[in-house]
């Protein structure tokens, strides 16, 4: 999700963009060479804030890992990914929502990058000087490779998991658990998508994608290349829907209209006006627009004949915490039963 400082900026451009476009053991991964955990110290609770370096982004990499209760038994991980503010603003999973109470007494690792801001969770192909310098980093995106490939095995590793892993993700994060999943059919058994937008590569998909790189003074094209080039088609779910894994899936959405967490009288508003008004028109306009992807990704999973899915999609919510800590409660079921033996 992208915070109310944040969204203000890019507010006016996507409300007239949205006018104008009317099973077995999985093997653990091969760590890639350098990947290496770099620090480990304990946080509130069982949570514990790590650091790995990511020889792809050729830089150090913050998580926080809630641990379970039982640590002698080896456990599955859940990767759990923030919005369009990567963990790196007050839009989180920590700060937002009961993660750790919730998770306190479920035997699993969950994983929860504090970084990746604007990145779509992607690998780049050029690196960027706008991200680089809004985030104080090196400009280099190689999101992907370090999720699937870099990190896994540093984390199965360092806390003796049981190599089975589920993903998960909110905003521009769910519209990267889709691409993850087709990326590496094989490391997850399960993926929950709550509030993105599948269809990166339409007009209006695309639209979505470049006003949230340009949040954070990103180039879209330096992440996919040309808007017309075969780069944005390779990374849209929609169009790559056949790919995605026989794996349980949740996906949700609500319409954009008003709901249960949209008043003044919400905690995580405390009786912000302004935040209220940015949720409600900001925040259901991107909700309409994810609302839109999902039904369209619906029709066409159905079409495939894809059964494994379930799709939630709410009469009412906007892009907002609230709901998104409703999603996770709801889809836990089904991502445990592909985790849990």
């Amino acid at each position: 999700m992208i915070s109310p400082s944040r969204s203000a900026a890019v507010a006016v451009q996507l409300v007239a963009s949205l006018f104008v476009l009317v099973l077995g053991a999985v093997p653990p991964a091969t760590a890639e060479p350098g990947a290496r955990l770099v620090s480990l110290e304990p946080g509130t609770g069982r949570s514990v804030e790590v650091t790995v370096y990511s020889p792809a982004m050729r830089r150090d990499i913050a998580l926080q890992v809630l641990r379970p209760a039982d640590t002698e038994t080896p456990a599955p991980t859940l990767y759990l990914l923030n919005g369009a503010g990567g963990g790196e603003d007050a839009a989180t999973w920590s700060a937002q929502t009961d993660v750790s109470e919730f998770f306190a007494d479920e035997h699993v690792n969950v994983v929860i990058p504090r970084e990746g801001a604007f990145s779509y969770y992607t690998d780049w192909q050029r690196e960027d000087t706008g991200l680089a310098a809004k985030l104080d980093n090196n400009g280099r995106n190689m999101w992907a490779t370090f999720l699937t490939e870099e990190l896994p095995p540093v984390v199965d590793s360092a806390f003796g998991t049981s190599g089975r892993n589920a993903i998960a993700g909110i905003s521009m994060a769910a519209t990267s658990v889709l691409d993850l999943t087709i990326r590496a059919p094989q490391l997850y058994r399960a993926a929950a998508a709550y509030s993105g937008c599948a269809m990166t590569s339409d007009p209006l998909g695309q639209a979505f994608v470049t006003l949230v790189v340009s949040a954070g003074g990103g180039d879209a094209e330096n992440m996919w290349g040309p808007s017309d080039g075969p780069g944005w088609r390779e990374h849209d779910p929609y169009l790559q829907a056949d790919r995605l894994p026989d794996i349980p899936m949740y996906i949700s959405s609500g319409t954009g209209l008003a709901g249960r967490y949209d008043s003044a009288g919400d905690p995580r508003l405390d009786g912000d006006q302004r935040m209220l008004w940015n949720q409600l028109l900001v925040g259901g306009g991107i909700e309409a627009a994810a609302d839109y992807c999902t039904r369209a990704l619906q029709r066409r999973t159905q079409e495939l004949g894809r059964t494994d899915i379930v799709y939630d999609l709410r009469p009412a919510g906007t892009h907002s915490w609230g709901y998104w800590q409703d999603d996770l409660h709801r889809s836990w079921p089904l991502l445990a039963g592909a985790l849990l033996p």
